[in-house]
């Protein structure tokens, strides 16, 4: 980190004159109500939360830019909820045909819509969001080679970050509950281990194609189960090291949006093959009116079966996203996943609106259907939760 920390100094020293500086941002009060009674005497059936993410943006007249991405929640039930972070604190350096990136920052790879299967680089942000979309900040030097042929970017990722789970108060944990305060690596060096990865990409007419390689510490930890001091069943996260290959692929066939993700690691356990694969078309001026409805479908699949880090082994997708293409902004989207080996299943629906220039406000339910006692995800079983959130962006 202090490597970095120096580089951006020296290639911000070295810069032309400062052309433009934005700052902006956003401030959320987040209000959660569970609708059943809680499976653990520890736990609420309801919380409230409050959240800000400002970012400042500094460019250079030479095209090169500074960000700064601080995150910070406080809230009122999980201990461990209430966290800082770092998002981004990064300096951008442009050539004629590279660029270099070297600080704190967000890199997403992925085409499909339920499940983020080859996103590896930043770590899951799991106490934010079930969806897997919201991610810590990664320390890293990013350089891109641009060509017609395609880019190729090199990243070198010199300190890991732990992933987020929820506490011993928090509502959708699993139990026993994560012990974060020991987590185990299998490398010595453990989470000042240094990662590597490349990245191919390009466009071939209207496919998006993307392949990479990636060894160093696996971000989806093995949860081994022991016991904290006073005895009583925890898990424990466990980081592999892994190498993994990985590949997005997306296209336009028609008025059809096709998408694929897929990966082989080894190193964590037997070596496996996962993947998702989907389809998207979009009624655009439904009958006749201002409405456009998407509909979506994807299946997911893992090698490991039950023995999978992740819930979806043998999942089937499907879900609707509504644009009303107003003023306002309004979207609806809903969406089920559905487990073919134990019937269960997951339900979402969110929406949101703005209201004036600045506000918007979101609304979002959750219900888990069909979860049995001996589910490796039983303790979400009395979790349904509606959530709102109003957002003043600045």
């Amino acid at each position: 980190m202090k490597a970095l920390l120096l580089a951006i100094l020296a290639l911000m020293a070295s810069a032309s004159p400062l052309a433009a500086g934005e700052f902006s941002g956003f401030l959320a009060a987040e209000g959660s109500y569970f609708l059943f009674e809680p499976l653990f005497p520890e736990q609420e059936k309801h919380s409230a939360s409050l959240v800000v993410e400002p970012e400042y943006y500094h460019e250079w007249e030479s095209g090169s830019s500074f960000t700064f991405v601080p995150f910070a929640r406080i809230d009122s039930a999980d201990k461990r909820r209430s966290h800082f972070d770092i998002r981004e604190f990064n300096f951008l350096w442009f050539g004629d045909r590279w660029e270099l990136l070297a600080g704190v920052g967000k890199v997403f790879w992925g085409t499909t819509e339920f499940v983020h299967l080859v996103d590896i680089i930043n770590q899951t942000d799991a106490i934010e969001s079930l969806d897997g979309e919201a991610k810590l900040g990664q320390p890293m030097a990013r350089f891109s080679f641009l060509n017609d042929w395609g880019v190729v970017d090199f990243f070198v990722l010199p300190y890991f970050r732990e992933r987020t789970f929820a506490g011993d108060t928090g509502r959708l944990r699993l139990a026993p509950p994560v012990d974060t305060e020991k987590p185990g690596y299998e490398s010595d060096d453990r989470a000042r281990h240094i990662d590597f990865a490349v990245r191919y990409s390009r466009t071939l007419g209207t496919w998006d194609l993307g392949c990479y390689y990636f060894t160093g510490t696996g971000r989806e930890p093995t949860l081994l189960t022991d016991f904290d001091n006073s005895g009583t069943p925890v898990l424990i996260p466990y980081y592999e090291q892994i190498d993994q290959i990985g590949l997005d692929l997306q296209g336009v066939v028609g008025e059809w949006l096709l998408k694929l993700e897929a990966l082989r690691r080894t190193g964590q356990g037997n070596d496996f093959l996962a993947a998702v694969g989907g389809l998207e078309y979009t009624f655009v001026g439904l009958a006749g009116s201002g409405l456009d409805l998407g509909i979506l479908g994807e299946f997911a699949w893992d090698e490991r079966g039950d023995e999978a880090t992740t819930p979806y082994q043998n999942d089937l997708m499907a879900g609707l996203r509504l644009g009303f293409n107003d003023a306002a902004g309004s979207q609806l989207l809903g969406g089920v996943i559905y487990d073919l080996e134990t019937s269960a299943s997951i339900v979402r629906v969110e929406g949101s609106r703005r209201l004036g220039s600045s506000w918007r406000m979101s609304l979002e339910a959750w219900a888990f259907v069909d979860f049995r006692a001996s589910d490796r995800f039983s303790s979400f079983r009395d979790d349904d939760f509606v959530r709102l959130e109003a957002t003043y962006h600045f």
